[in-house]
């Protein structure tokens, strides 16, 4: 399905489980910040299919604030605070390489994790493009360099890093008009509805949907997305 199909169905679908769906909304004040939730611990594990990023978006701010350098070791992903310091390991090579989050995706399929071009290169995935790889959480940094001049161990890292929760991300638009459109019909039904940059060779729209506390309750609104507007990501609020 496209996702000028996917827009069409999601704005006529959306009526249907409106009702319901009011009944469970969490009342919140405007601009009141959301919960803290916990971050996973050291140890957490995760395994998928890992993609990589250069171009275009070599040079551009990532969305930790900092400025992607696809030869340094990063990676994106959808719900690791940033800074979390994440082992890499290829599952048909075993080869391994540890990254620092610093970024948001991949919003593809089911890939769990973009790499920069230098770590794809250390677990040789240049070629492939793609490999099945393990992931494991084995510390906290600072979200954004120059904020602290070391890497910190899980426990001693300060609680304030701790996420602000989990949205949807229910789509990625060139068209900054086409994702407020889509905010627009999706106020009416779920609350909050955000639009964030994401930086590249020319900005890009996220639209984000809702604000739960943990992982598995923006899973069950995802799937309730998924069937109104195409593909839905669990992202992190940060």
């Amino acid at each position: 399905m496209t996702r000028r199909q996917a827009l069409a169905l999601g704005i006529a679908g959306l009526l249907a489980p409106a009702a319901c769906h009011k009944k469970h909304k969490r009342a919140r004040t405007p601009g009141t910040p959301a919960a803290r939730v916990a971050r996973p611990k050291v140890g957490w594990m995760q395994t998928g299919v890992a993609s990589w990023y250069g171009y275009p978006y070599h040079g551009r701010q990532a969305a930790n604030g900092e400025i992607y350098n696809m030869n340094e070791l990063t990676a994106a992903h959808r719900t690791l605070p940033f800074g979390a310091i994440v082992k890499v390991t290829g599952v048909p090579n075993n080869e391994s390489v540890t990254v620092r989050i610093t970024d948001r995706g991949p919003f593809v399929g089911d890939r769990i994790i973009d790499l920069s071009r230098q770590a794809a290169r250390r677990i040789d995935m240049i070629g492939p493009g793609t490999m099945k790889v393990r992931l494991q959480l084995i510390a906290y940094g600072p979200a954004r360099l120059g904020a602290k001049p070391v890497i910190e161990e899980e426990e001693k890292a300060p609680e304030t890093e701790a996420l602000t929760g989990y949205a949807v991300q229910v789509g990625l638009f060139n068209d900054k008009n086409r994702a407020e459109t889509l905010k627009e019909h999706l106020e009416k039904h779920y609350q909050p509805v955000t639009l964030v940059p994401r930086q590249g060779e020319r900005v890009q729209w996220r639209v984000l949907v809702g604000d739960k506390p943990t992982e598995e309750e923006a899973e069950l609104l995802a799937i309730t997305l998924r069937k109104k507007v195409g593909e839905a990501f669990v992202v992190a609020r940060d």
